[in-house]
Formats: C-alpha cells, structure tokens, sequence
C-alpha cells in the first residue's frame, strides 16, 4: 500500500456506495473515509467494497465532518495530516459533539508519541502507512466488535490496572512488561471479565483470524501472560476452562 509520499496525483472526486438493506439483504456495514489523496482512497475503497463494506468518501477535514455529524457510520477512517481541518481535531471535534462511532486513524507518522497523540484525541486505533490492506480490514472489523463503552482509557479489573494510552499494566501498583500481542490479550480478557472466552472468539479478535487453524497459538500465549500477571502465591486470575476456553475471574 503506497503511502502519502509518493508521487502519483488523483484529480478523483468523493464517492460512495450505498449501505442500506435491501429485499432479502442485510445492511452493509457503513464506513466513512476521510482521505485527501485520491488514489489511496479508491484503493481502499475498493478494497473495503469487495469484504462487504459501503463506504463513503470525503477529501478534506470540513467535508469529513459534515458527514460525521450528517449520518450515522458503523467505523471510521480518518487520514491525520488533512487539509483545511487536520484529522485529530476533526476526531476531537467528533467526540465534543458526541459521535461516538469508532475512529481509525492512518498516518505516516509512526513515532509512539504521535500514536499517543492519535490515541488521545479520539481515536481508537492508530495503523502507520504503508500498510497491508487485510490489516486494515481486519483492524476495522475489531473495532466494530467491541461493545460500545470501550472510550474509556483505563482498565481496572481485581489488582490489575491498564492504561490503554501509555500502553502500560501493573498488578497492585507493580509494573509488568507486556508485549504488544500479551498487551491486546489481556486487553480482550479484562474488557470481559468473568465471560468464558473460547479460543475461536480469541483467534478471531485478538489475532484477527478470519479462519480457525489447528493451533495452540491461544494457549501458548495465555501461558505465558499466567506467568506475568498472576501471584505464585495467590489465588490465579485467568482460569481454564475445560473443553472451551478461558476466564479471567475477578477475585472476591
């Protein structure tokens, strides 16, 4: 996936596709993409048609508002570096008014304080160009399967804590190191605590696997997280359960 350096120019105008149910149909999940580079966007506007998306299209921050606040979308894209109105004030925007549909952001700033910064204003998920379009696919599909009250920036489950801004977790105050894939699964663990999770629910939105392997790959990870989070010589938090899953269980 090109990113916004390079040199080819589009003089295409905004587009759409239509979204609503018809007979014998479902809706079509609603996207709005605000994108200034033409052909970036008919790329991935043909990319999120073809996986069963609608999607709407503007080429500026004011025409991206308008839309926002016009209608109603399952998911949006947002470019960070728009002209008239950057992409971050337009989320800071969306959110004082609110409009509390999930935000992508897409920049080619990668740095972690300008992922924070994304993060901060609004966004709920942050994805640096280039990038593969299955992962943006993919990335949008997550958003759109988290329950709605996932604003919040700080988790709080038994003794762990996480801030989903600095990226960081501590159990009763102490830090633990956690890579970016332990970080997502305990993430997808305390946003349901005491829900049995299967490994296909796992596979499905921590990995975002749209088919399910033959893998231990859950259980590999979940071993290793046992041995960050919890206590030797406590009662454990995450708890197998047998022949489906796992729980993380918040101690009484």
């Amino acid at each position: 996936m090109p990113d916004r350096t390079m040199n080819a120019t589009s003089t295409s105008e905004p587009f759409s596709s239509p979204g609503e149910a018809g007979p014998g149909r479902e809706a079509r999940p609603r996207v709005l993409l605000v994108e200034d580079d033409g052909k970036i966007a008919q790329e991935v506007a043909e990319e999120l048609e073809s996986r069963g998306f609608a999607v709407r299209h503007a080429e500026t921050g004011p025409a991206g508002l308008a839309a926002a606040l016009a209608e109603t979308f399952d998911v949006m894209v947002v470019d960070r570096m728009l002209p008239e109105l950057d992409g971050l004030t337009l989320i800071e925007t969306l959110r004082g008014r609110q409009v509390s549909s999930p935000v992508l952001v897409l920049s080619a700033l990668s740095a972690v304080d300008d992922r924070v910064s994304g993060l901060k204003a609004g966004g709920d998920d942050y994805l640096t160009k280039p990038f593969a379009m299955e992962e943006l696919a993919a990335r949008l599909e997550a958003l759109m399967r988290r329950p709605n009250n996932t604003r919040e920036t700080m988790l709080h489950v038994g003794p762990l804590s996480m801030d989903l801004i600095e990226r960081t977790v501590t159990r009763d105050g102490q830090p633990i190191d956690l890579l970016p894939r332990e970080f997502r699964l305990l993430e997808y663990l305390m946003r349901r605590p005491n829900q049995v999770l299967t490994r296909t629910m796992l596979l499905e939105d921590v990995w975002n696997y749209r088919f399910i392997p033959q893998t231990n790959l859950v259980d590999v990870h979940i071993g290793k997280l046992r041995r960050k989070i919890d206590d030797p010589a406590g009662v454990p938090l995450i708890h197998s359960i047998r022949g489906t899953g796992f729980m993380l269980r918040v101690p009484e």
